[in-house]
């Protein structure tokens, strides 16, 4: 009893071992889109998996990639078409994971304004606000109704994508979230709708990724982080108003009406298998740049993607 004792004592004076530390750099401000990330961290997932995460919301939303690939964080949330342009350019980088496994961006007009179809917008005005990807993804689908990007005038709008539309600065816009913008512009009372791109000729990817760097990542931490957000994402699904109530209470910001919506318009995108991904899927895309003169060449899935949790 004595020795028994004495190995209890010892083992209450050891140290709880350190938990690993992470950096998660976010593709913009903590929304919605993020949430099993915020649920992992709020629930203890992360702890549960000895990581100590730090989440950090950037400055400049081009800046994360750039950041992981030089290895100054562990993981940056990104954008899977995005990432075949970044590996083209020569960034060391990967897919590892999935956050959101739909495209959100579609291309949004007024409900109650002259748009019916794209075909209607031969002659008229589109905004958006980032050039590349977004001019292949409106081609194509304009292409669909037998018009040409050359039949349009494209706008730079910046970020000001419902408000450049609902001001009539523009007659649509590319590269709105339909899970945001769609819900904003009807709180707003200028109901809009939306085209959905993968419905458009478009083919079908994953929004939201988690990039690494394979020559500098740790992938036993990474496919830890990813049990814990998938541990998360089932928890929001089988309990969309307690991890709801979980989200929102880490910010006040977040108390709101458009917040509310997107929350529930976004949960059944999150991918439930996170390290998982579709194989065809990335061969496709890839392809899909190509063929729109995207990028010169095809790489091979294996250099766009990786499953960290392979033994």
């Amino acid at each position: 009893m004595k020795k028994l004792v004495t190995a209890l004592a010892l083992f209450a004076a050891t140290p709880a071992m350190a938990a690993d530390k992470m950096t998660v750099l976010l593709d913009w401000f903590i929304n919605p889109d993020h949430g099993p990330i915020i649920v992992a961290q709020e629930n203890g997932y992360f702890a549960d998996q000895g990581l100590e995460v730090e989440i950090v919301a950037p400055a400049d939303p081009s800046a994360p990639p750039r950041l992981v690939a030089a290895g100054q964080a562990d993981l940056a949330v990104s954008y899977q078409p995005q990432l075949h342009l970044q590996i083209h350019e020569g960034l060391p980088l990967k897919r590892v994971g999935t956050l959101v496994a739909t495209p959100l961006n579609c291309l949004l007009v007024l409900k109650d304004g002259p748009i019916k179809t794209p075909a209607d917008l031969k002659g008229k005005k589109i905004g958006f606000s980032v050039a590349g990807v977004e001019e292949a993804v409106l081609g194509t689908v304009l292409g669909k109704y037998d018009v040409a990007l050359s039949d349009v005038e494209m706008i730079n709008v910046n970020f000001s994508l419902s408000p450049s539309l609902m001001s009539g600065q523009v007659d649509a816009v590319i590269g709105a979230y339909r899970n945001f913008e769609l819900n904003q512009m009807d709180i707003e009372g200028h109901p809009g709708t939306c085209f959905y791109i993968e419905e458009e000729g478009v083919p079908a990817y994953d929004e939201l990724i988690y990039v690494a760097n394979p020559e500098k990542m740790d992938a036993d931490k990474i496919a830890r982080f990813l049990a814990a957000t998938e541990k998360a994402t089932q928890f929001m699904v089988n309990n969309p108003e307690a991890s709801w109530k979980v989200f929102s209470s880490t910010s006040t910001e977040f108390q709101d009406e458009l917040n509310a919506r997107a929350w529930v318009d976004t949960l059944p995108r999150f991918a439930l298998r996170p390290a998982g991904f579709d194989h065809g899927r990335y061969a496709r895309f890839e392809a899909f740049l190509n063929d729109k003169g995207m990028i010169d060449s095809v790489n091979s899935v294996d250099a766009i993607t990786i499953d960290v949790t392979a033994k």
